[in-house]
């Protein structure tokens, strides 16, 4: 089915079994499951939601690890009818229990025993709200599932970062998330078969949405991991043939540590995503010179609007270290004489959860598609 007839989520996330079949979806240490598995394990999900009081529109957060019933747990609440909030799993109990207590949060899905959480204190802050452990059977529990659900109804509410104040709420519909990361992966130059070994954090939006939804839109192996650990990801390049690898910077430099070491074959490498800090010309010069990757993206992005601008194929080593690409399609950008960068777009937020909208600012279009310069925006890239 075309992504543009997509309107919804789990309408895509269903219909990678009649896509993809038998083809590897998720690879999670002993746990291989097929497009086919996955999708009957998600709709049991939404039918465990469902037999747990969960309505259409009703809010679960998940505070755990990348994992495949990380995975299973999130598009089955979607199917259910359900609005995904995820929570950061560096959280401390007081942090994430404001989350689920201003989200409304029906339940509540962790792990036991990951990093040491305390999920007893956060139950106690959090005292009218299930607390369900992701790996306890529940998922698996429910009667087959599906719930109507319509491409403008809210699919996520993914909090900020809170690096500059109180973390606020970020509302996110089903169809703006699957045009603009059908459009990421296009740019990114992924494609079918290919086996993506995420590091970044499904609580973020890069591991979420650049991750597992633009998995189940291309028909990629998500290849999770809940703690990043250099030795892991270099076994499970070898061991899987990962060929999609995003990181930051550093991580680059670890490859190209272990290239030199020669005790890893990396040969399968063909994707790279980058960005989130500055990064030297030479570093990506060695990226594309040393490593065996033949795409290498950048872009900036934001939890209020997705992945906003990126670099295109062909760019040059020094567009790509030092700009953050162009406007991806739908949106426009300026940069402020504050230098604070103001989008605007089709994937921009609904708005922020229980907080008046911000004042509006006076409208300019944008000049062309210019690169942005990464001095200008050094938030981060998705």
């Amino acid at each position: 089915m075309p992504s543009s007839n997509w309107e919804t989520i789990p309408e895509m996330v269903l219909s990678t079994a009649d896509r993809f079949g038998d083809a590897e979806a998720i690879v999670d240490g002993d746990l291989r499951l097929t497009f086919t598995e996955l999708t009957g394990r998600v709709r049991t999900a939404a039918g465990a939601y469902k037999e747990a009081g969960v309505k259409k529109g009703d809010r679960v957060a998940i505070w755990a690890p990348n994992s495949a019933e990380w995975i299973i747990a999130a598009f089955g609440l979607l199917t259910a009818g359900g609005v995904l909030v995820p929570v950061n799993t560096r959280f401390k109990h007081e942090e994430a229990g404001d989350i689920v207590r201003r989200s409304g949060a029906k339940l509540v899905l962790i792990q036991e025993g990951f990093l040491g959480l305390d999920f007893t204190a956060t139950a106690t802050a959090a005292p009218d709200t299930p607390f369900i452990d992701l790996k306890s059977g529940f998922l698996d529990s429910g009667t087959p599932t599906e719930c109507e659900v319509g491409k403008d109804d809210i699919a996520d509410i993914i909090f900020t970062s809170g690096t500059t104040g109180r973390p606020k709420g970020v509302m996110m519909p089903h169809s703006a998330t699957l045009r603009l990361f059908a459009e990421w992966c296009d740019l990114a130059g992924t494609r079918e078969g290919d086996r993506y070994l995420i590091v970044n954090p499904f609580f973020h939006m890069f591991g979420y949405k650049a991750g597992c939804i633009a998995s189940m839109i291309r028909g990629m192996t998500v290849i999770p991991v809940p703690v990043f650990d250099i030795g892991s990801v270099l076994e499970l390049v070898e061991r899987e043939k990962v060929t999609v690898l995003p990181g930051p910077p550093t991580l680059y430099h670890s490859l190209l540590a272990a290239k030199a070491d020669g005790k890893h074959d990396l040969s399968t490498l063909r994707v790279a995503v980058t960005g989130a800090a500055d990064i030297p010309v030479e570093l990506i010069r060695r990226i594309r010179n040393e490593l065996p990757f033949q795409s290498i993206m950048t872009g900036y992005g934001l939890t209020e609007a997705g992945t906003v601008t990126a670099s295109r194929p062909g760019d040059s080593f020094e567009d790509i270290a030092t700009t953050v690409g162009t406007p991806c399609e739908g949106f426009e950008l300026r940069i402020a004489a504050d230098g604070e960068v103001l989008a605007r777009g089709y994937a921009v937020m609904r708005g922020y959860l229980d907080d008046p909208p911000p004042p509006k600012r006076p409208s300019t279009p944008t000049a062309g598609c210019t690169p942005v310069t990464s001095a200008r925006s050094t938030t981060a890239a998705t």
